[in-house]
């Protein structure tokens, strides 16, 4: 159990403690449905946006670093230390569009709190595209290299050279087959995919 090796006195645990999580549960458990497959806890899903923006991380990346520190998996309320991340990265965007702009508001407000005091400084800007009416984006290692066949193509075509295949509705593709691709059924197609582009992009 996490409790048992953890330091009580890290920053993460302390803060844990003067958070109230069931302010949290209370706003958005109307949000979800009581039929259907279970959702993840919400006190994990709001700790992950909250560790994003203590620490700067992106989606992707989030899941990297919890999976290494035991107080990242304290802080969103688990129990026992586990050595895999209980989802895919793509939940927190549907978490994010679920809760809206004023739940997004109220975790940022926590956000906020915290930063302040971790540094003991209030002098940056917090934002977040996420609450704006246009869809975004997040980098991938997949559309990183669909980006980089884009440029060269781009490149090809502004020094005359004739290229024997450009790869730009395959590579499309690819970045669709990619989507989704913890899930089971995804997988495979997924991993194959996410090769070929690499393969490509080189």
């Amino acid at each position: 159990m996490l409790v048992d090796f953890i330091d009580h006195e890290h920053e993460l645990v302390l803060l844990s403690e003067k958070i109230d999580w069931n302010y949290f549960e209370k706003e958005f458990s109307p949000l979800y449905s009581k039929v259907g497959n279970p959702s993840h806890p919400i006190r994990f899903m709001v700790g992950c946006l909250l560790l994003k923006h203590l620490y700067n991380l992106g989606d992707e990346t989030l899941e990297k670093a919890w999976i290494m520190n035991p107080y990242m998996q304290h802080f969103c309320g688990r129990v026992f230390f586990e050595h895999e991340f209980p989802c895919d990265p793509s939940n927190f965007v549907h978490f994010r569009k679920r809760i809206g702009e004023k739940g997004i508001e109220k975790i940022f407000a926590y956000s906020v709190r915290m930063h302040d005091a971790k540094t003991n400084t209030s002098n940056f800007v917090l934002s977040d595209t996420t609450v704006q009416e246009n869809n975004t984006s997040f980098p991938t290692d997949a559309k990183l290299c669909k980006k980089v066949i884009d440029y060269c193509n781009k490149i090809a075509g502004n020094e005359g050279i004739k290229q024997r295949q450009r790869y730009t509705k395959v590579s499309k593709q690819m970045v669709r087959n990619t989507y989704n691709g913890k899930h089971p059924k995804r997988a495979k197609a997924a991993r194959k995919s996410q090769r070929q582009l690499k393969t490509i992009a080189m």
